[in-house]
């Protein structure tokens, strides 16, 4: 698999979009957010970039928008997503389009936090057309409906009247409630076969219907599978910290890009557009 810093080094000027997945940024994970933002500063030397996605679970968890909206000035200087939302909408006021998924992590991200940088929320199923051909994405959840118990579970936390009751409790309890459904999900997992925690192929197949190719995260398996006959698979990975004992731990992902000709219309889809995946690595 070609590396993204080959990409972006030898082809700047061809890379149209960046797709990414299951970062799982946290205060506790110092390594990932540097990885990101260090993603971010590439994502700005790309001269033609107009779009990022970010397929969720973006953080590890997400309790609401207000525990970093009713922050004071002074506390918002100190905090460790400040950084980033600098990044992203210098991003942004470069031209770039920043569209974020929900994942099973963060499905009470709302819109009020994305406007700090100009982003906007999208929802699966999301198309996007690449060249001739039009992508399915989504987080990938929804396509492990051999975990019934998760299933169940995933139709109760993206109900709006569930949601809208997490949001009116306190922070202090709702992160309290976060900590154990965490710690439950953990236990649970460990049980569990691993084919009941990957895509059922069935779902595949439905899910690609009306589609030319498939596009997701979640499993943190990333690979490129034959759906179809006629059809791909694509599973963006995980963000992962590698030696993490040595003294420069190093960050690894799989992230997706859609590259065209250098003399294209940047702003419009091209009809030799192309996607591929992509080795995203960073020493700490």
């Amino acid at each position: 698999m070609q590396s993204f810093d080959h990409l972006i080094t030898t082809r700047p000027h061809e890379v149209r979009q960046v797709l990414i997945s299951d970062l799982h940024l946290s205060p506790e994970e110092p390594a990932l957010v540097q990885a990101f933002l260090a993603l971010l500063d590439d994502c700005l030397a790309l001269p033609a970039l107009k779009r990022l996605f970010i397929l969720g679970d973006w953080f590890e968890v997400w309790i609401g928008d207000d525990a970093y909206l009713l922050l004071s000035e002074d506390e918002r200087q100190t905090h460790w997503l400040t950084p980033l939302i600098v990044k992203l909408k210098q991003l942004r006021v470069a031209g770039c389009e920043i569209l974020i998924m929900h994942g099973n992590r963060d499905f009470l991200l709302g819109q009020p936090f994305c406007n700090l940088f100009g982003a906007e929320l999208i929802y699966e199923p999301y198309i996007l057309s690449v060249g001739q051909q039009s992508y399915r994405l989504e987080h990938g959840d929804a396509l492990c409906i051999d975990d019934k118990k998760y299933q169940f579970f995933r139709k109760i936390m993206r109900n709006r009247l569930t949601q809208w009751y997490l949001l009116n409790k306190s922070l202090e309890k709702r992160l309290a409630i976060a900590d154990k459904m965490r710690q439950k999900s953990q236990q649970n997992n460990a049980n569990k076969a691993a084919y009941i925690m990957d895509v059922n192929e069935d779902a595949v197949i439905q899910a690609v219907a009306d589609s030319d190719a498939l596009l997701h995260g979640h499993t943190h398996r990333p690979d490129i599978h034959q759906a179809t006959s006629n059809k791909k698979r694509y599973v963006l990975g995980d963000w992962r910290l590698l030696d993490s004992e040595t003294r420069q731990p190093k960050v690894s992902a799989v992230i997706g890009a859609v590259t065209a000709d250098e003399g294209s219309d940047a702003n419009s889809d091209n009809n030799n557009a192309e996607f591929d995946m992509y080795e995203f690595k960073m020493t700490i």
